[in-house]
């Protein structure tokens, strides 16, 4: 698949937003949503890594990437952009995989429209997301963080991954990551997880410092029927760690519900 930057105008929210991917024919729908001061370019590898199978879509939140819009500090504005996206392009029922906050945002979907989905993939997140003082403090004051860089990888990261962490964290601007984590910071929804009733996923790198492993396992304890998988030597960044496996495993949880 090409990831040529293609753009839909949201009917009700009354904006273009970016998005990488396109609804193929007999082939069930993927929509990836990205984490706090990302992008839909984060999703690169399962992009072009699921194509065999599966239709495939990732989307710029309003504010970032390419994507016009506002920026919001709320999971539920962004919960309602997912939804203008889909009838905007008249999608059908689809599975919506998010990382971090975009977990967040899935999590937040699949209790208000859970019609529209047929499952959730939850990658690095929690049910509740709260964002240290300090760090919200500083992006509130226009401050660029580039040590974050430093928290988002496990040990096993190359130099590589490192350095394009620290463009990554760089690259947004400071109201961008304040916007997204006063948002994360605003979440809470341990107390509707068991309202939650489609087929879940939650996938975890066993040395994530953003999300700690206890976060995942809290989330497999109490979605009915969670499936959990722990990725060992692997942060935040689990889908840009662990590629292959993290689409491996999205494949296996998928083909077991009949896809």
């Amino acid at each position: 698949m090409t990831m040529e930057p293609r753009s839909v105008f949201l009917k009700n929210s009354g904006f273009k937003l970016n998005y990488y991917g396109e609804l193929q024919e007999g082939k069930g729908l993927l929509l990836f949503v990205h984490g706090a001061g990302g992008c839909a370019l984060l999703w690169e590898k399962q992009l072009t890594g699921l194509t065999e199978k599966f239709s495939l879509m990732a989307l710029d939140l309003p504010g970032h990437g390419f994507s016009q819009g506002k920026l919001y500090p709320g999971i539920s504005f962004y919960r309602e952009v997912v939804r203008d996206f889909k009838e905007s392009l008249g999608l059908p029922s689809f599975v919506l995989c998010g990382h971090s906050m975009g977990g967040a945002i899935a999590m937040d979907y699949s209790l208000q429209y859970p019609r529209d989905l047929t499952a959730i993939v939850l990658i690095g997140t929690g049910g509740r997301l709260r964002v240290a003082s300090q760090i919200l403090d500083r992006y509130g004051r226009g401050e660029k963080m580039p040590e974050l860089a430093g928290q988002l990888y496990g040990s096993h990261a190359s130099g590589k991954m490192i350095r394009e962490a620290e463009q990554y964290v760089l690259q947004a601007q400071p109201e961008v990551w304040c916007a997204d984590f006063t948002a994360c910071n605003n979440f809470d929804i341990l107390s509707e997880l068991l309202r939650i009733n489609i087929p879940t996923l939650v996938l975890c790198g066993a040395e994530d410092r953003m999300t700690p492993l206890k976060y995942s396992r809290y989330l497999a304890e109490n979605i009915a029927g969670a499936k959990l998988e722990i990725f060992d030597g692997a942060g935040h960044m689990l889908m840009l760690e662990k590629p292959d496996e993290v689409n491996m495993a999205v494949q296996s949880f998928l083909e077991d519900l009949g896809w």
